[in-house]
């Protein structure tokens, strides 16, 4: 269980960070709500001492004789800040210990996230910007907000980003140093990152398919992980069973053939692509137009055909210095059988980095959780466990080492 404070400032965004707090005590976390002034007049004292089962720490002033200012940064794992407010950001960036959360800010030694929410021109006012700049470069991991629906009728970038995003990017902070980093260090800027996620359907007749398990969590979670650090990222999503990410541009796609066209037309001009989607390798010969209807005690007779390979194709028409990532879902023994069979398809498919997953017995699918083996051209070059987040940055990190090594 980590102890974790959740710092909420003054916006009418402020009711999502009721969901968020929810979120992360039902996933076992003991969370300290620390709201400013401000925020208490979206959101009352009694909702947030509710919702996390704990007093609500709102003054310098009140329990003085436990220090609060300074023993809540210390004694956190981890300092989330939702909605993080222009006016939040400037007094951190300045360094202000005016009320108790910016002296939580002060004092905390762990890592520190802040999902900012403000009206568009704010956002992009020089001044904000100047302030998440300095953020970033002590360390602080400052989330790109979502595009939409702000308050009123205005629509922009600005938007919180949704509680599922920001618990997500939080906690691999939490759990990874590298990945809170990478996030603060917007390391993947100025790239293209191509990403493809779920499943891919070939149709039947109008109500059937031939599809599979994949839900699209693995390649979302890329997708988030990439656009966190930086990179203007592209998702060609399949049938997902999830939302996506805030920050990305999404196509959508339904069979095999979709996707090959929606990744060529994608990743011509991209830095890193990545095929984490699961295309279906047969499709029915012909598809009727109408739906097939049973016909007494007959059976069903399909034929089929192999899909395009999107993968090879991909590595085959890669241009100089992109990077092409794979995955490959396998039934295994043991690790080594895994990379036995891994070796096999990375040479087949010509890309330069393949994620292997062990999916005997079904797992994987639908998890919130990962664990894979990194194989390049030379071996083995990593493992990565836990939240397919904290994963995604893994996978992020051993595809820039094949970009460095490709260069050299």
């Amino acid at each position: 269980m980590s102890r974790i404070v959740l710092g909420v400032s003054g916006g009418i965004a402020a009711y999502k960070a009721c969901v968020l707090l929810r979120r992360l005590t039902e996933a076992g976390h003991e969370v300290q709500v620390v709201p400013t002034a401000n925020a208490l007049s979206f959101v009352g004292e009694t909702t947030w001492a509710a919702l996390s089962g704990r007093p609500v720490a709102t003054s310098v002033l009140a329990d003085a004789h436990e220090v609060n200012h300074v023993r809540l940064g210390r004694e956190a794992d981890l300092v989330l800040v939702a909605p993080a407010t222009a006016d939040l950001l400037a007094r951190a960036a300045s360094g202000r210990a005016d009320d108790l959360l910016t002296n939580v800010l002060l004092t905390a030694t762990c890592p520190v996230v802040m999902a900012p929410a403000m009206h568009t021109e704010m956002w992009l006012h020089a001044a904000t910007r100047a302030n998440v700049a300095t953020l970033r470069s002590r360390g602080v991991v400052v989330l790109r907000p979502a595009e939409g629906r702000l308050t009123g009728a205005d629509s922009g970038p600005g938007r919180l980003p949704e509680p599922e995003d920001i618990e997500a990017s939080a906690l691999a902070a939490l759990a990874d140093a590298a990945a809170a980093s990478a996030m603060a260090a917007q390391d993947l800027s100025g790239r293209k990152v191509v990403i493809s996620a779920g499943g891919t359907r070939e149709h039947l007749d109008p109500v059937r398919f031939v599809g599979n398990s994949s839900s699209g969590r693995m390649g979302v979670a890329l997708a988030r992980a990439a656009v966190q650090r930086g990179a203007e990222v592209t998702l060609v999503a399949a049938n997902l069973a999830i939302e996506t990410p805030a920050g990305v541009d999404v196509v959508t796609v339904e069979s095999t053939a979709d996707l090959a066209s929606a990744m060529d037309a994608a990743a011509a001009d991209a830095d890193l692509v990545v095929m984490a989607a699961a295309p279906a390798d047969f499709t029915p010969v012909e598809s009727s137009a109408t739906k097939l209807k049973k016909s007494g005690d007959a059976g069903l007779t399909v034929a089929f055909t192999q899909t395009t390979d999107v993968l090879a194709g991909l590595a085959a028409r890669r241009p100089s210095g992109q990077v092409v990532v794979g995955f490959a879902a396998e039934t295994a023994a043991d690790e080594a059988e895994l990379v036995t069979l891994g070796t096999s398809k990375l040479a087949r498919k010509g890309c330069q980095l393949l994620v292997l997953n062990n999916v005997s017995g079904g797992a994987v699918f639908g998890s919130p959780d990962n664990q894979v083996v990194l194989l390049g051209a030379s071996g083995v070059i990593g493992h990565a466990a836990g939240s397919k987040t904290s994963v995604a940055h893994a996978i992020l990190d051993a595809a820039d080492t094949v970009r460095e090594r490709n260069a050299e």
